[in-house]
Parts: C-alpha cells; structure tokens; sequence
C-alpha cells in the first residue's frame, strides 16, 4: 500500500543515539497497521530499544502501619468548572518519575491509582534504562523508590509500585472514558520539562482519534503493527509537553480519564518542538483493563480480528478493505470475508486501517464486538468474539 508522507515527524526527547532501532518487521496475516500521522512520544524520555527488567512476584508491600488515603472529587458544574478545585483535588495524586540506568536516564510522570503504592505511566518513561535502574518517585517535597510490576509496549503503558507506601497516600478518582463528549473541559497534570505539580487546561478536540507511535522495547507481532503502538486517543488543546507522558488528563470533576502520552510536533524540527495545541491521552478505560492485567500477572494481552486490511473506499464510503482473513481466527469464524470493507466497529466509524486496529484494541480479549460492513454494495452487521493476539 502507498501512503502519503506524514505532515508530522517523529521526534523523541533524550533517547540514546547508540541504542539501535528495532528492525522492520516482515508482516503476518493480522490487522495491518500502516499509519498517515507519526506522532512524537511525549516524555524526556529514556526509550531505545533495551526493556527494563521487570520483576513479576514482587512481595507485597508491607508499609508498617495501614496508610491513610484520601480520594477527592470535586462537585464541579458542566457549565463553571471550579478549575483550582480541580488542581487541589487531584495534584496529590500524581507524580514525577525520574529514572536513571546504564543505557540512560530520564523523566516523567505517574499517577497514583490505590492504596497499595501502584503508580501508573507511560511504558517509554521507564523502558529502556536497562537491567538495575533506578526508579525515583517524588511525592511533594519526598523522594520514594519505586520496582517495575509490568510493563506493556504495546499500549505504552507500565505499572510502578512504591517499595514502601508512605503513611498518607493520595489516589485518583477512576473516571469513565465512554461518556466524554468533544468539547468537554479537561485538566493535564503531570511533571512537563521536570516542573512538577504543573496544570494546563483544555477542551477534549475529538475523541477515538487514531495516533500511531513507536514503541519501546517491543517485539514486532502481527497484531503489534511491529513496533507501532496504535491507540484510540483522546485529543485535547490542554498544553502537554515533554515530561507530561505517564500524568493525567481529569474531568472537572478531578477524575482521571486518561494518561497523556504523546502530542503532535511539526515538520520543521526542534525548533518548533513542544506543544502545538494538540496532544493525545489513551483513554481510561483501555487503561484500566491494562494496569489489571499488569498487577495481576505483570503483562497483558490484546485482542484481534486475524485479517490483513487496506484502506479503502466503496462509492463515497471509507472504511478498512479486508485482504485476508487469517485461518481459525475470530474474523474466520465471524465469516469476515476477504473484499469485505469494514466501516465501523460497534457504533463507532472506521475510516482506515488504522482506525480500526484503534479501535480493536479498545476492547478486551473474549469481547463481543459488532462489525458493520459492505458486502458487495450491500450493508451487513457481523458479530465477532475477539480472540487473544498472539
């Protein structure tokens, strides 16, 4: 397939020269993820290629006494958000990451999501300092360590966990991602360019926005796209810039609806790196199913249809054309049709390829999903149970 260049370049923060980049993988029957926007990860980030250890059976955490923890909301109007209410609500609850290794070091940010010390970030804010890095994570005026639980390339997202949970402890409020609406008010918090404690406030510009990055310590897959991280974003105006990558983006209400992690830079380079009024967050509810699985088992697994696609169009119909359709896959068993040309995944629309590797990975492994596709001109629904990717 022929694509267009992208009118965005990818650009990374303080990743090793030295490190080299993962090889072009040689493609199997799965969903083909060939994406039109490469979008730069937004950290100072340590990426590279080299995975940090990470330890699956850590004991669990043994603070000396049960720690107090506290859980605010603020009862905030649609129409006047109390934004400094907001900022008091939830800035407690996330973090500065700093990381340090033999293959680099870095920083970012993380979000405090239970009374055990769980912190979640992005997976390129802590992959790739190598075996023994140091994980520092700094809460107000206070410096904790920190171990990897598990990490999951494949939605760039990683779970910390504080060696020891101090006495007071603050935790996220979990929102709900599938009620947001563009144009809905939003906070980013985290640690940009190392300033912690920062907000910036926004709109949400668009929801289910297909953003294509390179991932971090990833093995290329059929249903990985190779080493592309493909995720049904939340794009947002609120000012996200590097060091932002593992923080949260919070409703009015302070609770969490995303963790932001990358934004959009322009063609002409560094000089113009940093925030341009458009950054992305992987919405909350991918990110609940991820960090459950990462706690419970230290990875995590993905759904797939089994087909190979091509953008496409029929009359004035975009969609993703099916290639093939993999033996024995749920697609297969669906009865997915090669010509197929899938335009929308349960009730939201597929333009691309890359639409709809998004929006697969929205949903869990054994989930029903709804296809609607073109069939010959003719309009069908088709019922698929996802299957583990592997």
């Amino acid at each position: 397939m022929t694509t267009t260049p992208p009118t965005w370049t990818p650009q990374a923060w303080n990743i090793p020269t030295h490190q080299p980049m993962p090889p072009q993988p040689r493609r199997r029957p799965g969903i083909s993820a060939i994406g039109a926007l490469t979008l730069a990860l937004v950290s100072a980030g340590i990426g590279g290629g080299a995975a940090l250890a990470v330890n699956q059976h850590l004991a669990p955490v043994a603070p000396a006494s049960a720690p107090a923890t506290s859980t605010s909301v603020v009862h905030a109007a649609a129409d006047s958000p109390d934004w400094a209410a907001t900022a008091r609500a939830v800035q407690d609850a996330v973090v500065a990451i700093q990381v340090s290794g033999n293959s680099g070091s870095g920083q970012g940010s993380g979000v405090i999501i239970d009374t055990g010390g769980h912190i979640v970030t992005n997976n390129h804010v802590v992959s790739g300092a190598g075996q023994g890095a140091r994980i520092a994570v700094i809460i107000g005026d206070r410096s904790h360590a920190a171990s990897v639980v598990g990490t999951d390339p494949s939605t760039d997202l990683a779970v910390l966990r504080l060696d020891e949970v101090p006495e007071t402890l603050s935790v996220i409020a979990w929102g709900d991602s599938s009620s947001l609406v563009v144009g809905q008010g939003v906070m980013a918090v985290g640690n940009p360019l190392g300033l912690a404690d920062t907000v910036t406030t926004g709109i949400i510009s668009a929801l289910n926005r297909p953003v294509t990055t390179k991932a971090v310590g990833v093995q290329p897959t059929a249903h990985s796209g190779g080493d592309l991280v493909v995720t049904a974003a939340i794009q947002t105006n609120a000012a996200i810039n590097p060091g932002n990558s593992g923080g949260a983006l919070v409703d009015a209400s302070g609770r969490l609806i995303g963790i932001t992690s990358s934004i959009a830079t322009v063609t002409s380079g560094a000089d113009r790196a940093g925030n341009i009024g458009i950054g992305f967050a992987i919405p909350v509810s991918q990110v609940r199913d991820v960090v459950d699985q990462l706690i419970a088992t230290g990875a995590a697994q993905h759904p797939q249809l089994g087909i190979s696609a091509r953008d496409g169009v029929e009359g004035t119909q975009l969609g993703a054309s099916v290639e093939e359709v993999s033996p024995d896959s749920a697609a297969a068993r669906s009865g997915l049709q090669q010509g197929d040309l899938i335009t929308a995944v349960d009730d939201a629309p597929v333009v691309s390829t890359e639409s709809l590797v998004a929006l697969i990975r929205t949903h869990a492994v054994g989930q029903e999903v709804v296809l609607r596709v073109l069939r010959n001109g003719d309009p069908e629904e088709i019922r698929v149970v996802l299957n583990r990717a592997g």
